[in-house]
């Protein structure tokens, strides 16, 4: 069974692979706030989601059979498969779309960028990843930047009293969640099995947990079959998850879990831009202040080398 060797000491954020990664994960996913928009309409959220990762678990598999790597996973492998499936695609994912249902997407991404928070508390508990003061810093900085996003987006949202405080304390939880799975990927257990087959696994898990959940709290199946709808779940499911998520696992196997949950702080600008060509959304002196701080933030938390974790045996 392959098992992955610790990346070069040199390796950090400004190596042009790693870069290159960081930015194509944050495009991507400053995308997919405004699809998912979409996909809230008359399909309940919880079957939006199982229809996205059952589609990305598809194609991950496809992925893995193209690459000729194993197809199947011990009992071990299943185990931590689980565990990822239930809290990054099932848990994490719903509290995400069922906050959307209280509070604008604008609002969540801003709030998941604060992913980096518990992403480097827990990383320095189970895996020994070193917080430098750069890092401290520099997300100190980019914090400030995001109250600004948040103070703006909340100005524009349509929702008032407990509606705000439901959907927040909703992302609050789906944050947890996601930071409680990127610390178990990279833990030495799930790193013994190949990366892209126990993505594949514990996106079919994660597929077949959501759907059990819509059965017991929303009934039998619901979807549209409008065209954008269908393709919306195709992006989410494809581009997405199916090729973002390797990508991101990766990286924070690399540089580090909080270093990686940094493309939070970018994707949210980036679907302000997105929203300014396909919404008219127009930019605030208060948005652009919080956007500068967030990109100032991050350039000089990742002055830092990757954190010192513990090698993994070849």
């Amino acid at each position: 069974m392959n098992q992955p060797v610790a990346a070069d000491a040199d390796t950090n954020f400004w190596t042009p692979r790693i870069l290159l990664s960081f930015l194509l994960i944050s495009l991507i996913w400053g995308s997919t706030w405004i699809v998912i928009k979409d996909q809230l309409a008359s399909v309940p959220p919880v079957w939006s989601v199982s229809y996205r990762f059952l589609a990305a678990s598809l194609a991950m598999f496809l992925v893995v059979a193209v690459r000729r790597q194993p197809l199947m996973l011990d009992r071990r492998g299943h185990f931590w498969a689980v565990l990822l499936g239930c809290s990054q695609f099932a848990l994490n994912f719903n509290f995400v779309y069922g906050a959307e249902l209280f509070i604008t997407s604008g609002l969540v991404a801003v709030m998941f960028a604060l992913l980096m928070v518990p992403n480097a508390i827990l990383g320095r508990i189970f895996l020994g990843q070193r917080i430098t003061a750069s890092f401290v810093i520099g997300s100190g900085i980019a914090i400030a930047g995001i109250a600004l996003l948040f103070v703006q987006e909340y100005r524009l949202a349509p929702v008032g009293g407990s509606a705000v405080f439901i959907g927040i304390g909703l992302t609050l939880v789906a944050i947890l969640c996601a930071s409680t799975a990127n610390i178990l990927q990279a833990s030495e257990g799930a790193g013994a099995h190949p990366i892209l087959t126990l993505i594949a696994w514990a996106m079919l898990w994660g597929a077949l947990f959501d759907a059990l959940f819509a059965l017991a709290t929303v009934g039998p199946p619901v979807i549209e079959m409008r065209l954008g709808y269908l393709a919306g779940v195709l992006y989410l499911g494809v581009i997405g998850s199916a090729v973002t998520f390797p990508i991101y696992f990766g990286l924070i196997r690399e540089i580090g879990a909080a270093q990686a949950a940094y493309t939070g702080v970018i994707v949210p600008i980036v679907a302000m831009v997105f929203s300014t060509f396909l919404e008219g959304y127009v930019w605030s002196p208060l948005a652009i202040a919080g956007a500068v701080l967030a990109i100032a933030g991050l350039l000089y938390a990742m002055r830092a080398r990757r954190p010192k974790r513990p090698r993994i045996p070849a």
